[in-house]
């Protein structure tokens, strides 16, 4: 069994923040499958966003307008 690393108190945050984000995505018309790509392609922006302190819907929005 591999042995579970604990991830620091900030990525688990924004992990945290990015599930919250998919479900604005989901909530403005995008399937699951479409957020889940959505938030692995753009993982640099949506990083920004968060420590620019956008809410995960802000950050939702943001990327919705752009499509």
């Amino acid at each position: 069994m591999a042995k579970k690393e604990k991830l620091d108190p900030e990525t688990e945050e924004l992990i945290k923040w990015c599930i919250e984000v998919e479900g604005f995505l989901v909530a403005g018309g995008a399937t699951l499958e479409q957020a889940q790509e959505f938030i692995e392609d753009q993982v640099e922006w949506l990083t920004d966003q968060f420590y620019e302190d956008l809410t995960p819907e802000e950050a939702a929005k943001a990327a919705l307008k752009d499509d």
